[in-house]
């Protein structure tokens, strides 16, 4: 069967068909490097990465783009003007564009983590300055944007007037129409720069206090969050491309808006499959501040959180994920990650026990089991072109795991399935576990061996610091300070770490 999507933009599953044959183009839209990345980042990275690593098996040349946010931009739909980046630099009284280093590398470091390949382009926002004047310019000769004091603004009313007669009006990717969009619309600064309350910004005039500003046609400023999408994935897709993906809380506005921009600058609808994950949650509350439940990746990895029991290892995280279909929700909490870890460990063995069954040739004598065994191994195929169904592909698997195991055991004569089968399913486990799914097997290495040796030196500084001995203690802080490990003295005596 042909691959199938999810069509966020139809709201129905259709047929893969390129824009160009035996060529993808996809773009995700990328983090914005204010801060470490969180759980919140583990799920889109992860999902795209086996669209990319599946789009490659079939034999696509793809072309996979994925941004950084580092324009510290104004985020106008949904909180206060904020510059993040600058915010936050002043905190840790760093240079703009230092903290945008230290949090990109920190990013790259987790992704490295979770065993995610490389996308083929990571452009940066600040790197596209001039592509972004240049389609705002666009927008403004086409009628379609304004300025005023400085800043311009996409006229979305106009939009609305012309594309809604081509069947493309603000809000088809949503669902909201315009009238429900003005409801949800916070006040905030600048509204009386608007013509209409839902437009939104397109280049901001930067204020005495903001750090990050460039020249433009209409005096110093930045950009807004919507047009670095619309001016990098034209860049580097081109006016229309195959896959846009990102996470369902982008839908609106940011995508709304990239697909308006994108459509009056270009001439066409920028995308022809929209893919979105759904969103998590950690013990059934969705992750805010306000809740104290925003994790960081390296807390997770290392269970350095309150609401974490132990330290769970990058690849419980992606089996986790991956036990989920993408479109569906999850909650992330410790009982369930407890499980997962135990249930990768038993897929793991019974692979590993898979791969050292010996060659031979011989007829199955069970041949019902291997009718049912083929049939399951087929299914992996059409469960993964159907929308990328990775939860059921996991599920046939462990449905074979005991089969495996009882050959291996001795429990199961070796020939109760034929060889051609066993040899069958070496190949499409390691496929699919290693090459689409991405998952390696590690679990009781590198990040419990980082806790054991950091606890070592915690325990060592301890004894100096009772015995006075500070010249020993203040060099084991400073030296893992140096290393980015950041140690902590509690108030009850004992003494947390984290990834600074």
């Amino acid at each position: 069967m042909p691959l199938k999507i999810y069509n966020s933009l139809t709201r129905k599953k259709e047929e893969f068909k390129p824009i160009t044959p035996g060529y993808a183009g996809m773009y995700v839209c990328g983090p914005t490097v204010s801060g470490e990345s969180h759980l919140g980042h583990a799920r889109p990275y992860i999902t795209f990465d086996v669209v990319y690593r599946y789009l490659q098996h079939l034999g696509y040349k793809v072309r996979y783009v994925r941004n950084i946010t580092d324009a510290g931009h104004f985020e106008e739909e949904g909180r206060a003007a904020e510059d993040k980046i600058s915010t936050k630099a002043i905190l840790e009284k760093l240079e703009p564009m230092e903290l945008v280093q230290k949090y990109t590398n920190m990013f790259h470091w987790a992704m490295q983590q979770f065993n995610n390949i490389e996308p083929s382009i990571e452009p940066t926002a600040t790197g596209h300055i001039v592509e972004q004047i240049t389609m705002i310019e666009k927008i403004i000769a086409d009628g379609y944007a304004y300025v005023n004091n400085g800043s311009v603004y996409f006229d979305v009313n106009k939009y609305n007037e012309d594309f809604s007669k081509k069947g493309m009006p603000y809000g088809m990717l949503s669902g909201r129409n315009l009238d429900e969009q003005l409801d949800t619309t916070r006040e905030l600064d600048n509204q009386d720069e608007k013509r209409n309350k839902a437009d939104f910004a397109l280049w901001k005039n930067a204020p005495p206090e903001h750090i990050m500003r460039w020249k433009s046609p209409w005096g110093e400023g930045f950009p807004g969050w919507h047009i670095e999408c619309s001016a990098m994935a034209t860049k580097y897709l081109g006016t229309q491309f195959d896959i846009h993906g990102g996470g369902m809380d982008l839908q609106f506005p940011h995508h709304e808006c990239e697909i308006a921009q994108s459509s009056v600058c270009n001439h066409t609808a920028p995308v022809r499959y929209w893919m979105h994950n759904n969103m998590i949650t950690i013990n059934g509350r969705k992750m805010g501040k306000s809740y104290n439940n925003v994790i960081k990746l390296s807390e997770l990895f290392t269970g350095n959180h309150p609401l974490l029991e132990q330290a769970y290892h990058p690849m419980t995280i992606r089996f986790f994920i991956l036990q989920s279909h993408y479109r569906s929700t999850l909650d992330f909490g410790n009982e369930a990650l407890q499980a997962s870890e135990k249930a990768f460990k038993r897929l793991w063995e019974a692979y590993e026990n898979l791969l050292k069954i010996e060659a031979g040739n011989w007829q199955a004598t069970d041949t019902a089991l291997d009718e049912k065994i083929n049939k399951q191994i087929s299914e992996f195929t059409t469960f993964i072109e159907d929308d990328f169904s990775t939860a059921k592909v996991l599920a046939n698997m462990f449905e074979i795991v005991p089969v495996i195991n009882g050959i291996k055991n001795k429990q199961l004569p070796i020939n109760s399935i034929s060889s051609a089968t066993i040899a069958l399913m070496k190949q499409q486990f390691k496929i699919f576990i290693e090459d689409i799914f991405g998952l390696t097997y590690n679990i009781t290495g590198d990040i419990n061996i980082l806790n054991d040796v950091l606890q070592l030196l915690i325990d060592i500084r301890k004894e100096a610091k009772a015995n006075k001995n500070f010249v020993t203690s203040d060099t084991i802080r400073n030296e893992l300070l140096r290393l980015g490990v950041q140690l902590k003295d509690e108030k009850d005596g004992n003494i947390s770490w984290s990834i600074d």
